[in-house]
């Protein structure tokens, strides 16, 4: 029988039981549970719109496997904790909602490639990972985004966060609640410089015109 083992950190070892002896491992899966902001009607006098990309990701995260590191050059996959849904729309719908919620927007939607937008929004997840190394077992969240103005071709506004929360409850599910919070939290520091006049911008252009 194939022998599957991790060894991580300080001993956190995830391995599923058996279904018997010599039988066969099944696949349990997870998924980013981000809460769904507020969505109250823009203000009269908002006009612009914005659209936003699918966030994009290393290829290592598109694999599936929750992913953690052993070491700063090490990559290791869980090959039976796997994600439910793809983290990359996830995290691209909870952007949808906070910008919906900011007020500042007319419309705000799923970027489909034409340009009748203002703006348009785009992001990377750059880490979603348990990190086993150093002290204790913590996961890692990093994200990076940036504004375009559509017209011009001009970025207007860019930002790269870092969020790390301790696992205190080594199991899985302890792992994937961490990466959550840490989720939640990155992609509020992540916005927490969003620009605060891009609804009157495009009045103001207009009338400099």
């Amino acid at each position: 029988m194939k022998k599957i083992s991790m060894v991580l950190g300080l001993g956190l070892a995830l391995l599923p039981a058996l279904a018997g002896c010599g039988g066969v491992k099944s696949a349990k899966y997870y998924a980013l549970n981000l809460p769904a902001a507020a969505d109250p009607p823009a203000p009269d006098n908002v006009r612009t719109s914005i659209a936003v990309r699918q966030f994009r990701c290393p290829n290592y995260l598109r694999q599936g496997p929750i992913v953690y590191r052993p070491s700063p050059e090490q990559i290791g996959f869980y090959e039976y904790h796997r994600w439910a849904a793809d983290p990359r729309q996830v995290v691209t719908s909870a952007i949808v909602d906070t910008l919906r919620a900011s007020g500042q927007f007319a419309t705000v939607s799923i970027y489909d490639g034409r340009h009748d937008n203002d703006y348009v929004f785009t992001g990377t997840i750059e880490k979603l990972e348990e990190v086993d190394y150093e002290s204790g077992v913590k996961v890692e969240v990093a994200l990076s985004a940036q504004i375009t103005r559509i017209s011009t071709g001009t970025t207007i506004w860019a930002n790269s966060v870092s969020e790390v929360e301790n696992v205190s409850e080594r199991t899985m599910p302890g792992v994937v609640a961490q990466m959550n919070k840490a989720t939640e939290l990155a992609i509020a520091k992540l916005l927490s410089t969003f620009p605060a006049q891009l609804a009157s911008s495009k009045k103001t252009q207009g009338a400099m015109r």
